[in-house]
């Protein structure tokens, strides 16, 4: 809507009434999860029996395990953090390499590729797991049948687990680098190769700093999207189970308000790593445009 326009009283009330509608539906259960995460009673959810920190900081002396106190949470935690962390790395350094052949390579059944590329984005999560699991199962029995091999991390575990997001949350950081590249401006690349600039120089001192909104933005998605991740890991997790699998575990037992704390922990984490990025970007910014005068 053009801002110049003027709008009836009617328009604007309505549109007001819109935003204030949606906040709330997007808040508030976010705001009632972190609420009862102090709410002293052992259930999450109303009513309201006092405020405790009893799930943050309680021990087996207060028949109270809190969130700081619980090794199997704490542990999954971990094995989140980890998988994230291996997910990541693999996403972005792939992504990156996927982003220059589309954008810079020309070669035969280059759309066919482009197109194949998206395919995981369209899978359901169960499905792309469920496929992956019996792929990897068979090609770990004819190893052993055939050549006496024993591969493990073609089993259910970890390994899987990191193969398994890697194989869709790559194409994502593929589109977000791409979409990056392709409105570079590849003069300044010439005109350093002119000067006698080596391309490892020019990729190190122009081209990659100019991707660095994009590389950070796209980790940063990476990270998140392989923590919370639930349908694909549930097919593929072994022994160790990362935070998603253990939290349905524990739903399942019971619910407990151990589990909003673990979700207001996640949440601030999560506001805290936006935050940080923003910040980030906005002080790119300026220098992004000192560089372009």
């Amino acid at each position: 809507m053009i801002a110049s326009l003027h709008r009836s009283a009617g328009l604007r009330a309505a549109t007001t009434l819109y935003v204030v509608a949606f906040l709330i539906f997007l808040f508030l259960p976010l705001l009632t999860v972190a609420a009862f995460a102090f709410n002293d009673a052992p259930y999450p959810a109303p009513p309201w029996r006092g405020f405790t920190l009893d799930w943050f900081f309680g021990d087996a002396a207060k028949a109270r395990v809190g969130l700081f106190h619980d090794t199997e949470l704490l542990g999954s935690i971990w094995t989140s953090v980890v998988v994230a962390c291996w997910v990541t790395a693999l996403s972005v350094c792939i992504g990156t390499a996927n982003a220059f052949l589309m954008e810079r390579c020309q070669f035969a059944g280059k759309q066919a590729l482009s197109v194949l590329m998206l395919t995981p984005l369209v899978i359901p999560g169960v499905i792309l797991g469920i496929s992956i699991l019996s792929l990897s199962s068979r090609v770990a029995e004819l190893a052993d049948d055939a050549f006496g091999l024993d591969l493990d991390f073609l089993r259910p575990g970890l390994p899987l687990v990191v193969l398994g997001q890697f194989s869709y949350i790559a194409t994502i950081a593929t589109l977000m680098i791409s979409a990056r590249l392709k409105r570079f401006d590849r003069t300044l690349e010439e005109a350093a190769l002119n000067l006698g600039a080596s391309h490892t120089a020019v990729l190190r001192t122009i081209t990659f700093p100019y991707l660095r909104p994009a590389l950070i933005g796209s980790a940063a998605i990476a990270f998140l999207m392989s923590f919370e991740n639930f349908n694909t890991t549930l097919m593929l997790v072994g022994s160790d189970s990362p935070l998603t699998i253990m939290m349905y575990g524990r739903m399942r037992e019971g619910a407990s308000p151990v589990l909003n704390a673990v979700s207001l922990f996640l949440m601030l984490a999560s506001a805290a790593l936006a935050l940080t990025l923003l910040r980030g970007s906005s002080r790119a910014a300026p220098a992004e445009a000192r560089g372009k005068s």
